[in-house]
C-alpha cells in the first residue's frame, strides 16, 4: 500500500512536495495512455478555438466562446489546444493529437479509466495517511507537453486557483505517466515556500464579462535559484501541497512528457471559495475519494 513513513510525512510538510516513485507500473501508464489515444481520436474541436476573426466584435465573442468553455468545463471532458495550431480558416496546422496542451477537468468522474486510478486503494491509502478525513475531488487533468512546442508552465501556487479557507486544504497529485527529466520539461519546486500564504487569485467576475475572470493581487518576482528541478521516472506520483510554487519549462526536445493529475480538497471544515473559476454543479458535486 502507498502509505507514507513519518520521515516522508515530515519531508513533505517542510517542503511542500514529496517525490514517490514507482506509485504507478507500467502497465497502469500504459492503460492511461491508451484510453487517452481513444478520447482523443474521437475529439471534437471546439469552435472557439477554429473561428477565424476579424472585426472587434468577433473577437469578443471569440473571448466569450473560450472563456465559457474553460468555466463550464469542470463537471465535463474539455480539449486545450496549444497557441498558434490552427491557421486562420480552423484547420489543424500539426496533428490533432500533437496540437492539444491539455484534456480537463472532469476525466475523474466521467471517465471509467481515469475514476479507477483517481479511486484506487493506492490512492486512498496514500490519502489516509496523509490525514485526510473527508476528501473530494475537485478536478483533474491529462497535460501533454508536446515535444517541440509544449508550453512552459509560469511560477504559481495551485491555491491562486483553487482557494479554500482556511488555506492548507488543497493537494495536488501529479503523476507522470512517461518519464519527465530536464529537456522534456519537469516540474521545478521551491521548497518550503508553501507556508507563506497565497499572493494571487483568479477570481470570476461577474456572469456574462469578458473576460471570465480576473486576478487580484500579483505574482512576485521570484529568484530562479530558489528553484530545485524535479525529474521523475513514468510510474512517479508528486504530491503537491496548494501553496507550493512551482513552474515547469517549455518541451523543446523531441519526447513528450504526458502525465495525469488531479486535486483533492479536504472538505471537513472547508469552506471552497464561491469565487474559485471552477464551482461544483448539480450535475457533478464534488465526488468523495474514499469509496
Amino acid at each position: 500500500m502507498a502509505c507514507l513513513s513519518p520521515s516522508q510525512l515530515q519531508k513533505f510538510q517542510e517542503d511542500g512536495f514529496l517525490v514517490l516513485e514507482g506509485f504507478l507500473s507500467a502497465d497502469e501508464c500504459e492503460a492511461m495512455q491508451r484510453r487517452i489515444d481513444e478520447i482523443v481520436a474521437k475529439m471534437d474541436v471546439p469552435l472557439h478555438c477554429r473561428m477565424e476573426f476579424s472585426t472587434q466584435e468577433e473577437e469578443q465573442l471569440r473571448a466569450q466562446g473560450s472563456t465559457d468553455y474553460f468555466l463550464s468545463s469542470g463537471d465535463k471532458i474539455r480539449f486545450f489546444f496549444e497557441k498558434g495550431v490552427f491557421d486562420k480558416q480552423g484547420n489543424f496546422l500539426v496533428p490533432p493529437e500533437k496540437s492539444i496542451n491539455k484534456i480537463g477537468h472532469a476525466l475523474h468522474a466521467l471517465d471509467p479509466v481515469f475514476r479507477c486510478v483517481t479511486h484506487s486503494h493506492k490512492v486512498q491509502a496514500l490519502a489516509r495517511s496523509l490525514g485526510l478525513q473527508m476528501p473530494v475531488v475537485v478536478q483533474s487533468m491529462y497535460i501533454f507537453k508536446q515535444p517541440h512546442f509544449g508550453g512552459e508552465v509560469a511560477p504559481h501556487q495551485d491555491a491562486s486557483f483553487l482557494y479554500t479557507e482556511p488555506l492548507g486544504r488543497v493537494l495536488g497529485l501529479w503523476i507522470a505517466l512517461e518519464d519527465a527529466m530536464l529537456e522534456n520539461g519537469c516540474l521545478w519546486f521551491i521548497p518550503g515556500s508553501h507556508t507563506g500564504g497565497v499572493s494571487r487569485r483568479m477570481v470570476r467576475t461577474p456572469a456574462g464579462s469578458v473576460p471570465g475572470t480576473s486576478f487580484l493581487g500579483s505574482e512576485p518576482i521570484r529568484d530562479n535559484s530558489l528553484f530545485v528541478p524535479t525529474p521523475v521516472l513514468r510510474g512517479a506520483l508528486v504530491l503537491i501541497h496548494g501553496e507550493v510554487v512551482h513552474k515547469s519549462e517549455q518541451n523543446l526536445s523531441d519526447r513528450s512528457r504526458q502525465a495525469y493529475t488531479f486535486h483533492l480538497m479536504e472538505a471537513a471544515g472547508t469552506i471552497w471559495s464561491p469565487d474559485n473559476w471552477l464551482q461544483p454543479t448539480p450535475e457533478l458535486p464534488f465526488p468523495p475519494l474514499y469509496t
